[in-house]
């Protein structure tokens, strides 16, 4: 991808600046024009793997995602549109509304109708983009088409309003369309209830402090940003709309305090949660905060997060040999990708370029670079409302994420592990393994399997720890009266998880990973000590219940690399109440202490009386119990 030259006076950092985001753009959408249909209304980019929605779904998913990031690219420049990219989008809204169709394949050689709207029918979902696509151009767009096509692309779209949508972030696709047919009086007053409808589902999903929950009970992830907060706020911003962009701006601002801490020092974001191939869409919410005025960031902060993730992404081969961008996360990863997915979907990536909305003049793109939060200073920062606590260190800029609130399970059932959300801790520099034993994670072995997470129950999070309860699973069942009680204490790079089991048989065999570095070359340390590329080293040692410590390879390596060491304890539980004890650390600095050098004290009882302390003079003391923790800094 051809690039402007960086700017280090600019941009620091990064060296890129607003030029490299329009020329991202435009790069982007050159790329995906040879695979349109003739009447430009699909774009149904290669792929041998299909959404469950086919692969006309598909391709009007091309179209929608793509028509959001050329929206953005030219409503930022004024309406400018030198590559004439408006016009095959305005054929494409005349050809695609024609004669929708339910056939699903493309195999009958209509190659331009659209799929209809259907209850929880992706299309839906692709609806949205086109409505604010249409309301970001709507100047240079919709009110140069003919009154026919206008007609046609509205009852399209107008079914989204009567249709409905799964219970979770979907209910903000209604409203989005409404948005759009509200302003464009097309249905206004089923358009505006739509909208109302939309902001008082969502409702019951905000928990306090600008966190949302994704339908299910406890489902944190990059929705929050990209969805539940872009959504109401873009449209609260287009429709001038103050007092519910007060609600909800202020809502994404303390949204933001939090959230822009999860971003590493490489410009990663913290690789947690589903649809993780839209990557770079999870800078949208800062921008949207700049864009809104409702951000705690300066503007330096903000373009720096931004450009980090766009460039690391970018630099790291997201992008196959056409300049498309692949289903994965660095390369192509099909283990992360879940099967409503296509070809396609990774230009939901397009909401990154919110961006370009603020004028070149902005002071956004104008101050200079200021550091990332992780770059700054060592950081631990304890966010309630989602269980979790965030933990970076600045000479190496890795930030972990360690969870004690977010298991996307649903209210009525108990599913498998996700391990994109069931973990002990995510990071901006390691992916789960899904084959062999887990990273971050306690199992105890039944009959030879290792036991899963299931629901987990939040217990708190304060300065420097959080706790959660859960009860292990086996064949798809808790484990009669088994309970565990789980803390991590962080500080600095270092990591102290403590794991209170109750109620397991004596001679139950427990295991315990660490993270799992990956990369194109790994080396096994000693005891449970594991290095990737020369430079990124995972560490785990045994503080109290385990026996022996190693090392194990990860069949198929993760989404960071093709080749994956796992550090793992293993251990047998005497019966009754056993505490597990164990110390953690993931990192690029070689200057650290010996983990070994982390002390514990034990004493057991009804509430077990524990002591940490490191080598620097600070002291923990904890009190743990069945399904109670309380945490005490002494120095």
């Amino acid at each position: 991808m051809p690039l402007p030259p960086e700017d280090r006076q600019l941009s620091p950092y990064t060296g890129w600046t607003r030029e490299h985001w329009e020329a991202t753009a435009d790069d982007l959408l050159a790329a995906v024009r040879p695979y349109a249909s003739p009447g430009r209304a699909l774009v149904g980019l290669p792929g041998d793997r299909p959404s469950w929605s086919g692969r006309r779904s598909d391709a009007l998913e091309g179209f929608a995602r793509t028509f959001l990031l050329a929206a953005l690219r030219i409503a930022g420049a004024g309406g400018a549109d030198p590559h004439g990219v408006l016009e095959d989008y305005a054929r494409g809204l005349d050809a695609g509304t024609r004669t929708p169709t339910s056939e699903r394949d493309l195999a009958d050689g209509d190659r331009e109708s659209w799929p209809p709207i259907t209850d929880r029918g992706q299309a839906m979902v692709e609806a949205a983009s086109i409505a604010f696509a249409l309301r970001l151009t709507r100047p240079w767009l919709w009110d140069r088409l003919d009154g026919a096509v206008r007609g046609r692309v509205g009852r399209w779209l107008a079914d989204a309003l009567r249709r409905t949508p799964n219970d979770n972030n979907w209910h903000l696709f209604p409203l989005s369309v409404g948005g759009f047919l509200a302003e464009a009086g097309i249905e206004e007053k089923e358009a505006r209830a739509a909208v109302r409808r939309g902001l008082e589902r969502i409702e019951r999903f905000h928990l306090g402090d600008g966190w949302y929950t994704d339908g299910r009970p406890r489902a944190f992830d990059h929705y929050n940003g990209w969805a539940l907060h872009l959504y109401p706020v873009l449209h609260a911003h287009l429709a001038g709309d103050a007092p519910l962009l007060a609600e909800y701006g202020s809502r994404l601002s303390a949204h933001l305090a939090g959230y822009a801490h999860t971003f590493g020092g490489d410009g990663a974001p913290v690789h947690q949660g589903r649809s993780l191939t839209y990557r770079f869409a999870t800078t949208a919410a800062l921008w949207a905060g700049t864009l809104t005025g409702h951000t705690p960031l300066p503007h330096g902060t903000t373009r720096r997060l931004a450009s980090g993730a766009l460039r690391h992404f970018l630099d790291r081969g997201a992008l196959d040999a056409n300049g498309l961008l692949t289903l994965g996360w660095y390369g192509p990863e099909p283990r992360l990708v879940q099967p409503y997915s296509g070809p396609a979907s990774p230009y939901w990536a397009a909401s990154a370029f919110t961006g370009l909305l603020l004028p070149a003049g902005h002071p956004v793109w104008r101050e200079q670079e200021l550091p990332a939060p992780a770059e700054i200073r060592d950081t631990v920062l304890a966010l309630p409302r989602p269980g979790w606590l965030v933990q970076s260190t600045a000479r190496d800029g890795l930030v972990r994420l360690h969870n004690h609130g977010s298991d996307d399970q649903p209210a009525d059932t108990v599913l498998p592990d996700n391990p994109h959300y069931a973990r002990l801790a995510h990071s901006t520099a390691t992916g789960p393994v899904h084959e062999g034993p887990a990273d971050n994670h306690l199992a105890l072995l039944v009959d030879g399997r290792p036991t899963e997470r299931g629901r987990i129950h939040p217990l708190g999070a304060g300065r420097g720890w959080a706790a959660s309860a859960w009860r292990p699973r086996a064949a798809g069942q808790d484990l009669p009266g088994v309970t565990v009680t789980s803390l991590t204490l962080v500080h600095g790079a270092d990591e102290v998880r403590l794991h209170l089991v109750t109620g397991a048989g004596a001679g139950t065999p427990v295991t315990h990973g660490g993270w799992a570095v990956a990369g194109t070359q790994t080396v096994a340390g000693p005891a449970a000590t594991a290095r990737a590329d020369g430079r990124l080293t995972s560490e785990l040692r045994g503080l109290h219940g385990f026996t022996d410590a190693g090392t194990t390879v990860v069949p198929e390596g993760t989404a960071f690399g093709p080749s994956a060491l796992l550090p793992l304890l293993t251990g047998t539980l005497p019966g009754g109440t056993t505490l597990l004890a164990c110390a953690a650390r993931l990192t690029r600095d070689d200057a650290l202490h010996p983990l070994d050098a982390v002390g514990l004290t034990v004493e057991p009882g009804e509430t077990w009386q524990l002591g940490l302390s490191w080598p620097d003079g600070t002291e923990r003391t904890v009190r743990l119990a069945p399904e109670a923790v309380a945490v005490r800094e002494d120095i």
